[in-house]
């Protein structure tokens, strides 16, 4: 089960802040279709947030299709996104790069500073196009 945490000063909304974790474990293989999501009030439970902002974030999900409200049952998983399992070679690899970030003094800021700035290197030509380089 996905267990959310809520970073109230990264100045993204809860409710969106719901929707990209639980998208990310969808991507990871962490939460596959059939799997159930924490029901609002656990999520309120653990996170101290409002069940609307729950209840928000889950309808923007089923909205986009990724989840099905069953009355009277919770809310189950409908689709995954991706293919990029946590148990991935490159999972492990990106975690040790992260590791040695960290030990050479960057801070999360600095990391995904870093990251995007590759990512947007790579894959600046859209989903569909990567890029090895610049061959243009």
């Amino acid at each position: 089960m996905v267990e959310y945490r809520i970073d109230r000063r990264s100045g993204v909304a809860t409710y969106v802040q719901i929707v990209q974790q639980t998208k990310q474990a969808l991507r990871l293989g962490l939460l596959e279709p059939g799997d159930k999501l924490p029901t609002a009030r656990e999520v309120v439970e653990a996170t101290a947030i409002n069940p609307n902002t729950v209840l928000k974030a889950y309808r923007e999900l089923e909205r986009e299709g990724l989840v099905e409200a069953r009355r009277g049952l919770g809310t189950f998983v409908r689709r995954s996104l991706g293919t990029a399992p946590a148990e991935s070679p490159l999972h492990g690899e990106l975690d040790a790069w992260a590791a040695k970030a960290r030990a050479a003094g960057l801070d999360r800021d600095d990391v995904a500073a870093l990251f995007t700035a590759v990512l947007d290197k790579h894959f600046r030509h859209g989903p569909d196009q990567h890029s090895q380089g610049d061959l243009s």
